[in-house]
């Protein structure tokens, strides 16, 4: 942990717009770069510049899961979605779609894609933040 007044008025500023913009990227990667993977990593920066600045056994209880169950609840998303279109007489990884419309939003479309890009981003994102605490704990 660095002790600076300017690292942890920086994570303090930092640690919710580079979660923001982790949930923006997720949202946007479907048809467009970004997704679950890059989301991911994002979010963990934002949680190791926190574990930089303040420690990683406060941001272990930001976190509020372990990253393990991040990693395990990520890939059974994933596999989720990959069995989830066998169910319905397609083939596996086959994209199931709901359309729906939310007052103020408009049309949206909900998708097995988007469950398996979330299974990617908690998988990313535990893992990358596991390491990072692993280092953290060493140093």
């Amino acid at each position: 942990m660095m002790d600076t007044l300017i690292l942890k008025t920086a994570t303090r500023i930092l640690l919710p717009l580079l979660l923001l913009f982790s949930i923006f990227l997720f949202l946007r990667g479907h048809n467009e770069p970004g997704g679950g993977f890059v989301g991911g990593l994002v979010a963990s920066g934002a949680v190791a510049v926190y574990a930089m600045g303040s420690g990683v056994l406060p941001a272990r209880k930001l976190l509020r899961v372990p990253p393990r169950w991040l990693i395990g609840g990520g890939l059974l998303l994933g596999l989720l979605s990959s069995l989830l279109p066998l169910l319905f007489g397609h083939s596996f990884l086959a994209g199931l779609w709901l359309e729906t419309t939310l007052p103020g939003w408009g049309e949206i479309h909900l998708g097995t894609p988007l469950l398996f890009d979330l299974g990617v981003f908690c998988v990313v994102n535990g893992v990358a933040t596991e390491f990072v605490f692993a280092f953290l704990e060493e140093a």
